[in-house]
């Protein structure tokens, strides 16, 4: 991506990004991962955070994709939510 980019994600790890990345594009969101971590051979480096990056005209549009998803998703693990007994 070669024009201004604005970031709508960041996670903890380079795979995060790019399972965020991919989703995004199978909707036609244009998205690219930014990580200070030497193209990913040095995973310690992103203590700061992994970025996905959209344009500007699709920033909108990737966010509403991003909370869609996270509000289907479910608890960690798959399984139901353990409440207190």
């Amino acid at each position: 991506m070669v024009a201004a980019t604005v970031p709508v994600a960041v996670v903890t790890s380079r795979t995060e990004a790019e399972l965020i990345v991919g989703l995004l594009r199978s909707h036609g969101v244009r998205a690219a991962v930014a990580a200070d971590d030497a193209g990913g051979q040095y995973p310690q480096l992103q203590m700061e955070g992994v970025r996905v990056l959209v344009a500007p005209s699709d920033e909108a549009s990737a966010r509403r994709l991003l909370t869609a998803t996270d509000d289907t998703a479910g608890p960690p693990g798959g399984g139901e939510a353990q409440g207190g007994r």
